[in-house]
């Protein structure tokens, strides 16, 4: 156990905290992050970026276990009007940036319970969600940052794309208040499992979840 508060804004610190609090947890659970109330906010040059990679101190974090393990930390708070996201312990805030969504979803399939159909989706941080209606897909508009021309999701996932133009992306409520970026290959693939006609020159997708129908208006490109 750290003892010092301060030093948990140590990717190595936070890590080796964090392991040693959720050992007793079956599997990849997330920890009561609303029942935790730390006094102590630092920050980290941690930053997730539009396309859902992680960068601390301008280096890629390839180590997608201690990725997965940040991701069940992540917290999202409104400061006067400005959203803050934090890696959050019982002792402390860690602040950090996040580009576009905190999340990012890689995986979409159809699963049967009870012989009812269910979208289901997984982040790349292992979080998994079905469509419903407290999960809704919503489309919103994305402005790059004029300075980051490298960080959005082209046709190729994952591989970086010049432009700077608002983008329109789909995006689904996870947990805590976090949404999820749904990636481009992965619309896609929602695109061919769905249904989609037109209505006045504007494309209708419909998708089908849990005995019950949910429709999105594309927007012409």
């Amino acid at each position: 156990m750290m003892d010092m508060p301060s030093s948990l804004n140590n990717v190595d610190a936070l890590s080796q905290y964090l392991k040693s609090t959720t050992g007793t947890r079956e599997g990849r659970a997330i920890p009561p992050l609303e029942k935790w109330h730390p006094k102590e906010i630092a920050d980290m040059d941690l930053t997730i970026k539009a396309n859902g990679e992680w960068w601390h101190e301008g280096g890629h974090m390839t180590r997608e276990s201690l990725v997965s393990l940040f991701a069940t930390i992540l917290w999202k708070e409104d400061n006067n009007g400005a959203t803050e996201y934090f890696l959050k312990t019982p002792v402390q805030k860690i602040r950090i940036q996040v580009e576009d969504a905190p999340l990012l979803i890689n995986d979409v399939g159809i699963v049967k319970e009870d012989d009812i159909s269910w979208l289901e989706f997984t982040t790349t941080t292992g979080d998994v969600v079905r469509l419903d209606d407290e999960h809704p897909i919503t489309l919103k508009t994305y402005q790059p940052e004029h300075h980051d021309s490298t960080e959005n999701i082209s046709a190729s996932e994952g591989t970086p794309d010049t432009t700077t133009e608002a983008q329109v992306r789909p995006y689904m409520p996870v947990r805590n208040g976090l949404d999820a970026l749904i990636g481009r290959n992965t619309f896609y693939h929602l695109a061919e499992i769905g249904e989609l006609t037109e209505d006045n020159g504007t494309t209708i997708l419909t998708l089908q979840s849990g005995g019950q129908s949910y429709t999105l208006s594309m927007p012409s490109h």
